[in-house]
C-alpha cells in the first residue's frame, strides 16, 4: 500500500464566512439605528419647532380682515371657521378653513391668506338668492339655478316665488335643463335687467304650467300676466308698449290679466265687477 492520503481541515474555512456575515450584519444594524436616531431627532426638533412657532405671540393675529360678509357678521363668519381674534395664524390650516367656510349655506366662494407676522384675511362670496321655490317645502335658488338654501322665516327678500316645478326639473350637472325650468330661469334672469319692465321684485308668484307655459302674477298679485312659452324678450318689449298706453289713459288699475301667450293675438281682460259692456279687448 502507498503512504496514507493527509485530508485538509476546512473547518477553518468554513467558520471565515460565517463570521464575516455575522460583523457586516452589525455594521447594517448600527448604521440603520444610527439614521433611524437620527431622523426620530430631526422630527422633534421639526415638532417643538413647530410647536414654539405656532404659540409664539409675535405671530397672534392682531388684524382679521373678513370681506364680502353682507347677510353674515364678520363674528359669524368668524365662528363659521373657527378662528379666534388672538389666534395665531401660522396654527391656522388654510385648507381646512375654507372647507368650514364653504359648508356654510350662505358662503358660495371663499378664500383665505394670512401676512406675516400678524394678519388674516377672510374673502367669502354669498349666495344671491334670486327666488323661492315652493314644492311643498320651500327652497331658496340662485342665480345660476341652484338650491343651496331651505327657505324660513328670517329671510325678509321679496322674492318671487315658484310653484308648478319638481325635483325633476332641477338643472342636474352635466344633464339638459327642462322646459319649464329653462323658462322660470329666462323669465328671472330678463327680471334682472335695469331697464326690465317686469322687475323681479315685483312678481309675486311665477306659476308653471306643463301644457299653456308661465303665468305671472305681478304687482299687487291681482294682476295676471300669462306669458306661455319662448318669445320671452319680444313678449316683454309688447308688454312695455300696453303698460304704458293703459298707464297712460290711467286704465291698468282696471286690468285684471293680459294674455301674451301668443304675439299674434294678445287680450287683456278687464275687472269683472266692470260693466257687463266692457269685454275683453284685444292688443
Amino acid at each position: 500500500m502507498g503512504p496514507k492520503r493527509i485530508r485538509k481541515n476546512c473547518y477553518k474555512h468554513r467558520i471565515a464566512p460565517k463570521r464575516f456575515i455575522t460583523k457586516h450584519r452589525l455594521k447594517f444594524i448600527l448604521k440603520t439605528a444610527v439614521v433611524v436616531s437620527g431622523l426620530v431627532a430631526v422630527s422633534l426638533v421639526f415638532m417643538f419647532s413647530y410647536d414654539f412657532i405656532t404659540q409664539w405671540s409675535y405671530y397672534r393675529a392682531k388684524k382679521i380682515n373678513v370681506l364680502g360678509a353682507q347677510r353674515l357678521t364678520p363674528e359669524q363668519v368668524l365662528e363659521q371657521v373657527g378662528i379666534a381674534r388672538d389666534t395665531n395664524i401660522l396654527a391656522v390650516n388654510l385648507t381646512t378653513a375654507r372647507k368650514r367656510l364653504l359648508a356654510h349655506p350662505w358662503i358660495a366662494e371663499a378664500e383665505i391668506s394670512r401676512e406675516l407676522p400678524d394678519q388674516l384675511t377672510l374673502r367669502i362670496t354669498e349666495h344671491q338668492p334670486l327666488a323661492v321655490l315652493d314644492m311643498g317645502r320651500k327652497f331658496l335658488v340662485n342665480s345660476h339655478g341652484e338650491i343651496f338654501k331651505e327657505w324660513d322665516d328670517s329671510i325678509r327678500d321679496n322674492l318671487p316665488v315658484i310653484q308648478g316645478l319638481t325635483f325633476s326639473d332641477l338643472n342636474a350637472p352635466g344633464e339638459p335643463q327642462s322646459i319649464p325650468f329653462t323658462a322660470v330661469m329666462e323669465i328671472l334672469a330678463l327680471g334682472q335687467k335695469p331697464d326690465s319692465v317686469l322687475p323681479n321684485r315685483i312678481i309675486k308668484k311665477i306659476q308653471v304650467d306643463r301644457e299653456i307655459g308661465v303665468t305671472l302674477y305681478a304687482f299687487d298679485e291681482t294682476k295676471v300676466i300669462k306669458i306661455g312659452y319662448q318669445d320671452y324678450p319680444r313678449k316683454y318689449d309688447r308688454l312695455k308698449e300696453i303698460l304704458f298706453h293703459m298707464d297712460r289713459k290711467r286704465f291698468f288699475s282696471n286690468i285684471e290679466s293680459i294674455d301674451l301667450k301668443s304675439l299674434h293675438r294678445i287680450v287683456v281682460n278687464p275687472h269683472k265687477t266692470q260693466a257687463p259692456g266692457q269685454n275683453a279687448k284685444e292688443a
